[in-house]
């Protein structure tokens, strides 16, 4: 099996890190903070491990979209910065093409940057697997519970039902 890697921000990194456990092929998310070589100040995002053979780059970045606000931009904006966070400049190219395609989908033009991936610092282990641990917890019914029901009624053939599976490691 082939593992790949992307780091993607889309908002805060707990509703971000749920929906991606959600997804068949994803074998491992990382929750915490990325920078970037365009963009020094770390945000909140995940790192995505998964099989490319069973999702593709294209589902991610799709359901990533779709997922936060990819078309509103605030002033929190550098914080929780929209983005793709790649590994080469294949995966660069990749996914400005897939970018393209997508922004037909959308009414509003998309504001999720592609950046160079350059550093990771993870969340403490309290907050890893958020959504898991604090499910009742009122932050957690009120912005990721509907994105996991979204995941489910948009990506029913990609979702993990239940969903939320935590994974764990990145070969298994």
């Amino acid at each position: 099996m082939k593992i790949d890697k992307i780091g993607l921000g889309g908002g805060c990194h707990w509703c971000t890190e749920a929906v991606f456990q959600s997804l068949k092929g994803v074998n491992m998310v990382e929750q915490g903070w990325i920078s970037a070589l365009e963009a020094e100040e770390f945000s909140e995002a995940i790192l995505l491990y998964f099989d490319p053979e069973e999702i593709s780059l294209k589902k991610l970045i799709e359901v990533h979209l779709y997922t936060h606000k990819s078309t509103s931009d605030h002033s929190m904006r550098k914080k929780y910065r929209s983005a793709v966070y790649t590994f080469s400049g294949r995966q660069q190219k990749e996914a400005d093409q897939i970018l393209r395609r997508l922004q037909k989908d959308f009414q509003d033009m998309l504001i999720t940057g592609i950046y160079s991936y350059k550093d990771f610092k993870m969340s403490p282990e309290p907050f890893q697997n958020y959504y898991l641990k604090n499910p009742n917890k009122p932050f957690c019914k009120t912005y990721i519970g509907p994105k996991l029901q979204m995941l489910l009624r948009r990506f029913p053939k990609n979702a993990i039902e239940p969903p939320l599976i935590p994974h764990k490691t990145v070969e298994e």
